[in-house]
């Protein structure tokens, strides 16, 4: 917050950071907000609920999803926008959390919710059990929620940020598809989109963009 405030600390990251904030206007409450999903992570947090899972998405990603918006021209007094951005970074996120419950399994962390969990029986020790596969559709339905309340927002952007927004869009809305439709064999390999794929998410995402006005 030194750094926001204005402060030169001749450390290249929080310097950069104050010029990007102060030439942009990024609201300080972002920055505040994604520090703190950091600061969640270190302390070992664990969702108990859907309500503390989305926070957690809000604060490692949802922020992000707003200073990016913010950067990209959008007033920071325009709430609405902000918002939809934050719902944007949200779905990304969860659709990570699907795709990775195997690798952060063996990192030691869980983000499916203990209530999720204790629906199905299970511990968060166990989350790749094939008992987990309904909660793991359950995070994908979510994401795909959120990517829709997103949309509205995207049509405030310049073409250029319209085009990359909506390209990002499809392309983790495609991991969360795929991870829901493999099952059990999610956790097998890392899900990815292939470069043609993405290709054609953004070939998609260029017509979209320009009739998204």
């Amino acid at each position: 917050m030194r750094a926001l405030a204005g402060e030169r600390l001749g450390l290249l990251p929080y310097d950069a950071l104050a010029q990007v904030a102060g030439e942009c206007g990024i609201p300080a409450r972002l920055i505040r907000d994604h520090l703190a999903g950091f600061a969640l992570d270190e302390a070992g947090w664990r969702p108990a609920d859907e309500a503390d899972l989305l926070r957690y998405c809000y604060h490692v990603a949802g922020a992000v999803g707003g200073m990016m918006a913010v950067v990209m021209g959008v007033p920071a007094g325009d709430e609405a926008t902000l918002a939809r951005a934050c719902d944007l970074g949200i779905a990304f996120q969860l659709s990570n959390i699907a795709r990775d419950i195997a690798e952060d399994r063996a990192a030691g962390r869980c983000y499916v919710p203990a209530e999720w969990l204790a629906e199905q029986g299970l511990a968060a020790a166990d989350p790749a059990a094939p008992a987990l596969l309904p909660l793991v559709r359950r995070i994908v339905d979510l994401a795909a929620h959120y990517e829709g309340s997103a949309l509205p927002g995207v049509a405030r952007l310049p073409f250029r940020a319209r085009w990359a927004v909506l390209s990002a869009r499809g392309i983790y809305g495609r991991i969360g598809r795929k991870v829901g439709a493999l099952g059990a064999s999610a956790w097998d390999r890392r899900v990815t989109v292939r470069r043609r794929e993405k290709l054609q998410v953004m070939a998609g995402a260029l017509a979209a963009a320009a009739l998204a006005r």
